[in-house]
């Protein structure tokens, strides 16, 4: 088992900035996939940004030039930079740890509300 914990979401104004932290409960050295995905009520969820194997990031389409994923793995934390929020980036952000198909984990989620 491990446990996420997720902080740092709020409310922030259009424009704005904010960084979620994850701070996993096992070592994120070298895990195949971890990082972020978001849910907007009535939606999917859909990737945010996620390190896909050693220092690979993919990023979703829509956040691509604003947002920024990072690492401190003696911390075992997961960052998100979040800059240039829009109402749109509205959602609850939930961090992801996949080690194989069977031992995965998702944390409790933290909601970012962008609006003025």
């Amino acid at each position: 088992q491990v446990q996420l914990v997720e902080s740092g979401g709020g409310l922030v104004q259009p424009g704005g900035s904010l960084r979620l932290s994850c701070a996993a409960s096992r070592s994120i050295f070298n895990i195949p996939l971890m990082g972020w995905y978001r849910q907007a009520p009535g939606k999917q969820r859909e990737l945010v940004a996620v390190f896909a194997g050693g220092s690979t990031t993919n990023y979703g389409d829509s956040v691509k030039g604003r947002f920024t994923i990072s690492r401190d793995n003696a911390k075992n934390t997961v960052y998100l930079q979040m800059n240039s929020l829009k109402p749109e980036d509205t959602a609850v952000y939930y961090c992801y740890y996949h080690l194989t198909p069977s031992e995965n984990f998702w944390g409790q989620g933290t909601q970012v509300t962008v609006s003025s």
